[in-house]
């Protein structure tokens, strides 16, 4: 029978995303794409450092260590062309990462080959390949390469936090906030309060996980989920009830009011975060490794 990934969390990874390339992308964008193949292929049996998204990968393939059966596959989508990809596949097998899937397309968006591969995430540091990916429906974040890198005071716990509106949730609210300011916004909040909010971009992701967490095949690993989001009381029941609504648990809510993410991520030590405000990220970068959700109306299409 062919191979198949039904039923596994599959989650896409551009290689600067999984590995740190920076110093290497310095050269392409200075010089052409085969001054870089060139380099990729000097530094072939060199192994990469770790990238923003490598603690998030490491963990979700650690579910599949005592699973009878696969639960998570990663892999690579890159616009790296071929040669590079070696190293890219050497430097996963040099820590450990059984990772065996991966497309590289020599500077073509490949975000394409997510439908085929049925991904629920997909991280680069290519905006235009994420905004392609959102509007095929997957949910999809730029990574900030210059974020920190995840704590390793949690090896057993896969940590990952979430904004709401128009990341988990949709921009419905987010959409009055812009256009009537923040009195409204908590009106148009309490009036609809036992009303569920429609899913945003990350609700599959959120689900997956959820699914996973409940799984009874996966060792003495867990997941521990955090929504982080600007609002505040009496605006936070809806956002709860939603969850509700949706049958999936997260164990932390964090309803800050406008007050700066970065300090309580950094005391949450996420392996990822996820926020469609730009501000919001570039807040939590210095603390922990994020992605921008360029979604909703915060992110119209340039």
């Amino acid at each position: 029978m062919p191979a198949s990934l039904e039923g596994r969390l599959v989650v896409a990874l551009s290689s600067r995303a999984l590995f740190d390339f920076e110093e290497e992308n310095q050269v392409f964008e200075a010089n052409d794409d085969r001054a870089y193949m060139q380099l990729q292929l000097q530094r072939l049996d060199q192994p990469a450092r770790p990238g923003v998204a490598f603690s998030l990968a490491r963990k979700l393939l650690a579910f599949n260590e005592n699973a009878s059966a696969p639960a998570v596959d990663v892999v690579i989508l890159s616009r790296n062309d071929p040669v590079s990809g070696m190293r890219v596949f050497r430097s996963a097998q040099h820590y450990g990462l059984p990772i065996e899937r991966g497309a590289f397309t020599r500077g073509q968006s490949p975000w394409r080959y997510l439908r085929p591969l049925g991904a629920q995430l997909f991280l680069s540091t290519n905006l235009a390949d994420v905004r392609q990916a959102l509007d095929a429906g997957v949910p999809a974040a730029q990574v900030y390469p210059d974020s920190a890198r995840a704590s390793e005071a949690h090896p057993n716990e896969l940590r990952i936090a979430f904004d709401g509106d128009a990341v988990l949730f949709s921009d419905e609210a987010e959409v009055v906030f812009q256009r009537e300011g923040l009195d409204a916004f908590q009106r148009h909040e309490i009036s609809r309060a036992t009303t569920p909010l429609p899913p945003g971009p990350f609700k599959p992701l959120l689900e997956a996980l959820h699914r996973l967490q409940r799984s009874s095949d996966v060792g003495g690993l867990r997941i521990r989920t955090a929504l982080v989001t600007a609002r505040s009381a009496p605006a936070h029941e809806r956002a709860i009830r939603t969850l509700m609504n949706w049958q999936i648990d997260i164990d932390e809510a964090i309803f800050l009011g406008g007050l700066p993410k970065g300090p309580f991520l950094r005391e949450f030590e996420p392996d990822f975060f996820f926020d469609d405000q730009t501000g919001h990220v570039a807040n939590a970068a210095p603390h922990v490794p994020s992605g921008h959700v360029a979604a909703g109306v915060r992110n119209p299409a340039s």
